[in-house]
Formats: C-alpha cells, sequence, structure tokens
C-alpha cells in the first residue's frame, strides 16, 4: 500500500515537490541521504532498514559505459523470470 509508487527519480522529484513533511520510502536506503540532501526540512523513514542492497553500491557510471562499450558482460535470466519482469515493466509503463 502506497501513495505513490515512483521511480528513484520520480521519489526525488515528488519529495521536493510535497507540501507534506515527513515521507515513508519504501525501497533502497541509500537514497535516503539524498533525499535528506535536498530536502532538509522534511524527514525520511525507512519502510525497512533491511532494504539495502550492497551489489547496487558497487555499480558507477564509469563501470556502466565500460560494460557497453566492451559488451563483456553477458546477462543470462531464466525465461520464467524474464516474462515475469516483462510484465513489471510493462505494469509500471501503463501506470506512467
Amino acid at each position: 500500500m502506497a501513495d505513490k509508487v515512483l521511480s528513484t527519480t520520480g521519489i526525488c522529484k515528488y519529495a521536493k515537490e510535497s507540501k507534506s513533511e515527513e515521507f515513508i520510502i519504501g525501497t533502497e536506503i541509500g537514497i535516503l541521504h539524498k533525499l535528506k540532501k535536498e530536502n532538509p526540512g522534511k524527514r525520511f523513514y525507512p519502510a525497512s532498514e533491511l532494504a539495502d542492497c550492497p551489489n547496487m553500491k558497487l555499480n558507477n557510471l564509469e563501470k556502466i559505459l565500460w560494460s557497453l562499450q566492451d559488451l563483456v558482460y553477458k546477462i543470462e535470466v531464466p525465461e520464467d523470470i524474464a516474462r515475469k519482469a516483462k510484465r513489471s515493466i510493462d505494469r509500471m509503463l501503463e501506470i506512467v
């Protein structure tokens, strides 16, 4: 249950534009630092302290660029998971 379901960029924009002063954020907790920095008069609470993804912190723009330029990292996703993921992405795009 949520008031808004948004991308990371959408969450930041919504928090900035909203007149609300408190928010419960139900995504990776790494975004909380950015939200607090960009909105010093507002309070942000994680829906769960366990929503921490150490692998996400290993990614950066330089590594993504290398991967796209060299095409050395092949990602294989089982067909059943790919179907479910595509349904989720399609649904997100419908909502937007």
